[in-house]
């Protein structure tokens, strides 16, 4: 354990170098605070946008559905790779386009002051809900490893995670996304080559898996398994699509830059969505008892399985490392909210507010109010995992299913059909927001799976299946009902007694214009190069430090091989940070 201690110790002191590393690059404006001035380069960019729908949950919660029900998880990844595919063929570039530094200014650019500020305050909520679910994860399962109370845990990881981003606002969130992608990357792929030769190879792994690998237990109706996937392309499409989430590419230097940023995430989260899983597909096979390991987890046991497979599988150390993923995850998540949200509230409610008393204040001073938002939010959030800490009854991933569909989608129909729907009235937004939120709680309590068994004469659904059905009716019901209503709203429009019309035709013609980085960007593009070859090569070195921990030749080798990776990574990063000579001019 002292080894594990020495690799998360080491982590979190990489961590607090990012954020003094890029403290300067966020102190000019609150532009360069909350989305970098728009200066970013793409792989910066791709990282940040896929770390945002990676969390702690996804080797805990998702684990966990993993190892008891096999490759179904993995949809869900699939329609997050195919959401992205989507940001790049349409909706990335545009959303960079829109010309804002944050995404209820995009909102209000669409659809008006009225809008901008309902929204504000929905999605202020919203994240901090959803932060909280994040810090929740992280807490079950590192207060595991430590055998520590849950939280302490929770509330010393969240005090962590405020300190990057009120130090270096969105600079110090996308720098440390990309390192942490390093880390997700090594860890995970590191397990899954262990797990499989352990298990034998794939074959092996897809023919031993217990009560099946394709359908899992408790599923009599495969075509559940195939509707539910479908849903979730739609789901995922919706969540990650939308005007909220541009923030993800309104950090990006030029549309071009911003298009390759949304490819980056839908490479690394395809591949991602198998590699993940194969250590808890494997640990269903060697360690079928694992979820026993955790009693003291309840129904939320299962969700420590890479934790007993790091232990029992893997070289010393890597334990410690896989903490430091899962840190990374979560305060990827978690530090991206917090920006975010500092930046909604500066834009898009305390300045209106000042200005609409005659309160004219300068930059600087909205700079410091962010970073003090940044704080209070994050204490908001750390209440909100010791809330969700309590609701044992519910399995971390059934809770963030149900909360993201019943919840998130209502939010974002109008937030993505607005891009495709032109001629809406004010009120559409809001109304179908309200109306989407009936819907959820419809079908929640009046409309459930068992009730539509009986209507169609199915025999009574498991739990399993009962879950999926519910998903199933909850999102199609949004596609046909809330989203269906937006769209009609557009009958009761009337372009004399919109008085954003103007603003709203600006707004799309803005979406379809090019943005092209200006003659200052190279300067960026280098000091990004620098700064982060610097923090990538000391991770490596950092790495390269743990194959002297005492492990058999293949667990050393492990750590040589991960380390030798990262260190090419930050060798290039420093290499093309060096000005370009022009080879028209001789000496």
């Amino acid at each position: 354990m002292v080894y594990d201690y020495a690799v998360i110790a080491g982590y979190f002191l990489l961590v607090v170098g990012i954020g003094f590393t890029f403290k300067k690059m966020a102190a000019k404006s609150t532009s360069d605070y909350f989305r970098g001035g728009g200066r970013m380069l793409w792989w910066m960019v791709g990282s940040t946008a896929f770390m945002s729908q990676f969390s702690a949950w996804t080797f805990t919660g998702a684990a966990g559905k993993a190892f008891t029900d096999g490759f179904a998880v993995s949809l869900v990844f699939f329609a997050n790779t195919f959401a992205y595919f989507c940001g790049w063929a349409y909706f990335s570039y545009r959303f960079r386009q829109m010309r804002v530094d944050t995404p209820t200014e995009g909102i209000k650019r669409r659809f008006g002051e009225q809008n901008e500020l309902f929204f504000s305050c929905a999605l202020i909520v919203f994240s901090f809900l959803n932060a909280g679910i994040w810090l929740n994860a992280l807490g079950v399962f590192t207060s595991a490893v430590f055998e520590a109370d849950i939280n302490a845990t929770i509330i010393a990881t969240g005090l962590a995670v405020l300190f990057i981003s009120v130090l270096s606002g969105a600079w110090g969130v996308v720098a440390s996304d990309f390192v942490q992608t390093l880390v997700v990357a090594v860890v995970s792929i590191a397990c899954a080559i262990v797990a499989l030769v352990m298990v034998g190879g794939p074959v092996e792994l897809v023919t031993q898996f217990p009560s099946g690998f394709v359908m899992g237990p408790d599923m009599n109706y495969g075509l559940l398994l195939v509707g539910t996937f479908i849903f979730f392309l739609a789901k995922q499409l919706i969540t990650i699509m939308n005007l909220n989430d541009s923030f993800r590419f309104l950090n990006a230097k030029d549309s071009d830059n911003a298009r390759k940023a949304s490819l980056l995430a839908m490479v690394l989260m395809g591949v991602g969505s198998i590699i993940w899983f194969i250590p808890p597909w494997a640990s269903a096979i060697l360690y079928p008892d694992a979820a026993a390991s955790y009693t003291e987890l309840g129904s939320k046991a299962a969700d420590a399985v890479y934790l007993v497979f790091a232990r029992n599988a893997m070289p010393l150390g890597t334990v410690g490392l896989l903490l430091a993923a899962l840190f990374a995850a979560s305060m990827s998540s978690m530090d991206s909210a917090l920006n975010k949200n500092s930046g909604i509230f500066i834009r898009s409610i305390y300045q209106p507010f000042l200005a609409k008393r005659n309160k004219v204040v300068d930059d600087k001073h909205l700079l410091h109010m962010g970073k003090l938002l940044s704080f209070i939010s994050g204490l908001l959030v750390i209440v909100m995992a010791l809330f969700f800490k309590s609701l044992k009854e519910l399995s971390l991933f059934d809770l963030m299913m149900s909360f993201s569909v019943m919840i998130q989608v209502p939010i974002l129909v109008p937030l993505i059909f607005g891009l495709f729907i032109k001629k809406t009235p004010s009120w559409a937004p809001w109304v179908t927001v309200m109306l989407g939120l009936f819907v959820s709680w419809f079908v929640r309590n009046v409309f459930t799976a068992d009730v539509f068994a009986t209507l169609v004469g199915l025999e009574e659904f498991t739990r399993r299946e009962a879950s999926d059905m519910n998903l199933i009716l909850t999102i199609g019901s949004h596609l046909l009902i809330t989203a269906g209503f937006f769209c009609l709203t557009s009958l009761f429009y009337q372009a004399e007694k919109d008085q954003y019309k103007l603003q709203t035709d600006e707004f799309f013609k803005d979406l379809e214009t090019p943005v092209i980085a200006d003659d200052q960007q190279d300067n960026y593009d280098r000091q990004q190069r620098h700064k982060l070859g610097s923090m990538v090569i000391y991770m490596g070195i950092g790495i390269s430090i743990m194959a002297l921990i005492p492990n058999p030749v293949w667990g050393r080798g492990i750590f040589i091989a991960c380390s030798f990776t990262i260190l090419v990574v930050g060798l290039l990063l420093k290499k093309s940070a060096k000005p370009q000579s022009n080879p028209l001019i001789s000496h």
